[in-house]
C-alpha cells in the first residue's frame, strides 16, 4: 500500500529520474541537423521543440532568405543546427542558419559533381566581386563573373533569383566560387547556333551598331554580333570606324563570311555600293593629268583621293625633282589639294602610282637647254666633300666641280684648300646626265694655262693614248697623256671591262696603260679615257679578223690567234 502511495505521489527524484529515462530513449547528439516543432513565435525569436528537457529559441531573421518573406508559425516542422543541449539558462541551443548551410552544402555538392546549374540569389556587395546565396550557403561571384561584357550598373540584378554555375567548391575552407557568364554565354551560344542557321553569306540584312574600337564595328544582327571590319566600312580610306558610324546607328550590311568552326560573322557594307576600281584605267590613264586630295602622309610618300574609293600614291622618290631628303610633310600636307600625273596602275592590287615632280619642269632638261656644255656659269659652294666641289645653280640644282677639275698644274688636294664654303665661284659646264641627275663643272678650263692646247694636241675621240698615273683615287685615276701635257681622269668603272679588275688599289703613281678616248671637248678642254672601251674595242676587232662564235672557234681561240700575230708582226 505504501508503495501504491508513492507511485501515486512521485518525489522530485522520481520526475528527474523519469525526466532522464525519457530522455535516453531519444538521445540527441551535438553538432548535428535534428528536426523540431516550432512552438510560438515572440518577441523576434521563434520557440522549437527538438525533444530535449527543454526548449531552444532561434532569431527570427534566420528563417528569411533573400528575395523572399518570413513565413514561419506555430506548429511548422522546421530542421535546425543543434550546437549544444543546454547552455547556462537551461536551453538548447540552436541554429537555422547552420541548419540551412549543412544541408545546402549537401545538396551543392551533389549538383556540383553533375555540373548542374544551381539558383541563387545576390545579396550582397565585396572587394572583387558580390555574394550570392545559395539557398543557405554563402558563395563568392568575382566581378569578371557577373556578365559577359563589363556592366556598370549590377542593381538590377541584386535581390533577384537566377542561375549560376559553381565553378569552385571547398568545404573544409567554406569556400564556394560561382559564374553567372557562364550561363549566360552557355545561352548565348544556343541562341547564336539557333541564328546563325537562319543567316547565309551573301545576304543582306539591318543591323545595330553597338560597339566601335579602332579595328572595326559590331553590329547586332538580332541577338547575334557580326564584325563589320574598318577596311569594309567604305571604297574609300577611313581612318577611324568612328568618322563614319555612331553607336546606336541601324544599318545595312552585307554578311560576307561565317565561319562555321567559331560562327564567327563578318560583315560588309561597301559591298553594297559598286567597286570604283572596276572603272579606273579608263578614267585615269597614264600619263593624265589629275586633281587630288592629300589625305594621308607617310615618312615614304602620300596618299592622294582621287574620288571616293580611289587613292593613289606619290612616292616620296617622285615628289620634288631636287629635294631628295625632306620628309613628305614638308612638300605636302594633309587635305590640301594638288595636281598630279598618273605614272601607274595595277588594278588587281588596287594601286595607283602618281608622280607630283611631273606636273613641274624638269629643271635638267631646263638647265642643259639654257646652259649647254661649254657655258660658264656661276653659283654659291654649297658643299665641299673630298671628291670636290658641289655648286648651286639656276634652277634649285647642284653642279660637281671634280678635284681633277680644279687646276691645270696643282692636284686637287692642294686646290681645293682655295676655297670655302659660301664662296661664289665661275665654272664652265663640262657634261649634264639628265637620267643620273648630274651636272659636270669644270674650273681649270676657264684658264688657258695648259701648256698645250687640246684643239692641238691632234688627240680625237675614239683614239688609243698611253696613260701615265699621277694620282690614284677611290672613284678612279687621274692620269696625264704621254707625248703631251693633257691629263685625263679614269672613272673606276672604266679601269676594266671585267668587274673584278674594276679596282684602282691595282695601280700605282708613276704606271704606265693604254686606254681609249671616249669623251674629248676641245673648247670645253675636258677628256676622259676607259680601259674598259679599249677592251671591248680590240675583242670586237679580234672577232671580226679572227673568226666568230659561228666557226666553232671560242673567243679565247680568236683572242690567241690575234695575240699571236701581234708578237709576229712586231718581231718583224
Amino acid at each position: 500500500m505504501a508503495k501504491s502511495v508513492a507511485s501515486m505521489n512521485p518525489t522530485r527524484e522520481d520526475f528527474e529520474a523519469l525526466l532522464t529515462e525519457s530522455y535516453l530513449d531519444n538521445p540527441a547528439t551535438e553538432g548535428v541537423v535534428v528536426k523540431g516543432r516550432v512552438v510560438a513565435v515572440e518577441n523576434d525569436f521563434v520557440i522549437i521543440d527538438v525533444g530535449l528537457k527543454t526548449e531552444g529559441r532561434v532569431a527570427l531573421k534566420e528563417f528569411s532568405q533573400p528575395g523572399k518573406d518570413i513565413a514561419i508559425k506555430a506548429g511548422d516542422t522546421v530542421e535546425v543546427y543543434l550546437e549544444r543541449i543546454e547552455n547556462a539558462l537551461g536551453e538548447a541551443v540552436l541554429s537555422r542558419d547552420k541548419a540551412r548551410r549543412e544541408e545546402a552544402w549537401t545538396r551543392l555538392e551533389e549538383m556540383s559533381t553533375k555540373n548542374e546549374r544551381v539558383d541563387g540569389v545576390i545579396f550582397g556587395r565585396v572587394k572583387g566581386g558580390f555574394t550570392v546565396d545559395l539557398g543557405g550557403a554563402v558563395a563568392f561571384l568575382p566581378g569578371s563573373q557577373v556578365d559577359i561584357r563589363p556592366i556598370r550598373d549590377v542593381g538590377p540584378l541584386m535581390h533577384v533569383a537566377q542561375p549560376f554555375q559553381i565553378l569552385k567548391m571547398d568545404r573544409r575552407r567554406g569556400n564556394i566560387v560561382v559564374s553567372r557568364r557562364a550561363i549566360m554565354e552557355e545561352t548565348r551560344a544556343e541562341q547564336r547556333s539557333e541564328l546563325v542557321q537562319n543567316l547565309a553569306e551573301g545576304q543582306i540584312v539591318d543591323g545595330v551598331v553597338k560597339n566601335i574600337t579602332d579595328y572595326g564595328a559590331f553590329v547586332d544582327l538580332g541577338g547575334i554580333d557580326g564584325l563589320l571590319h574598318v577596311t569594309d566600312i567604305a571604297w574609300k580610306r577611313v581612318n577611324h570606324p568612328s568618322d563614319v558610324l555612331a553607336v546606336g546607328q541601324t544599318i545595312k550590311v552585307q554578311i560576307v563570311r561565317i565561319n562555321p568552326d567559331t560562327q564567327r560573322i563578318s560583315l560588309g557594307m561597301k559591298q553594297l555600293d559598286k567597286d570604283p576600281w572596276e572603272l579606273v584605267a579608263g578614267k585615269y590613264p597614264i600619263g593624265a593629268k589629275v586633281r587630288g586630295k592629300v589625305t594621308n602622309i607617310t615618312d615614304y610618300g602620300a596618299f592622294i583621293e582621287l574620288e571616293d574609293g580611289i587613292e593613289g600614291l606619290v612616292h616620296v622618290s617622285e615628289m620634288s625633282w631636287t629635294k631628295k631628303n625632306v620628309h613628305p610633310g614638308k612638300i605636302l600636307s594633309t587635305s590640301e589639294e594638288v595636281d598630279v600625273q598618273v605614272l601607274e596602275i595595277d588594278s588587281s592590287k588596287r594601286r595607283i602610282s602618281l608622280g607630283l615632280k611631273q606636273i613641274q619642269d624638269n629643271p635638267w632638261e631646263t638647265f642643259t637647254t639654257k646652259y649647254p656644255n661649254g657655258a660658264i656659269v656661276e653659283g654659291e659652294i654649297k658643299n665641299i666633300t673630298e671628291f670636290g666641289l658641289f655648286i648651286g645653280l639656276d634652277g634649285d640644282v647642284d653642279g660637281m666641280v671634280h678635284l681633277s677639275d680644279l687646276d691645270w698644274k696643282r692636284s686637287g688636294e692642294e686646290a681645293i684648300k682655295d676655297y670655302k664654303k659660301g664662296d661664289t665661284v665661275k665654272a664652265i659646264v663640262l657634261d649634264v646626265d639628265r637620267e643620273k641627275e648630274r651636272i659636270s663643272l669644270g674650273i681649270k678650263q676657264l684658264s688657258g694655262d695648259q701648256p698645250k692646247s687640246a684643239a692641238g694636241s691632234g688627240i680625237k675621240k675614239g683614239d688609243t693614248v698611253t696613260c701615265e698615273v699621277t694620282k690614284v683615287e677611290e672613284a678612279g685615276l687621274e692620269v696625264k697623256i704621254a707625248g703631251s701635257d693633257m691629263t685625263a681622269y679614269v672613272k673606276r668603272g672604266d679601269l676594266a671591262r671585267d668587274r673584278s679588275e674594276q679596282r684602282t688599289e691595282r695601280f700605282a703613281v708613276g704606271e704606265k696603260f693604254d686606254a681609249k678616248v671616249t669623251v674629248f671637248d676641245a673648247k670645253a678642254r675636258k677628256m676622259n679615257v676607259s680601259v674598259k672601251a679599249l677592251e671591248i674595242s680590240d675583242e670586237k676587232e679580234a672577232v671580226a679578223q679572227y673568226g666568230s662564235s659561228d666557226s666553232g672557234a671560242s673567243l679565247g681561240d680568236i683572242l690567241v690567234a690575234a695575240l699571236k700575230k701581234k708578237d709576229a708582226e712586231g718581231k718583224e
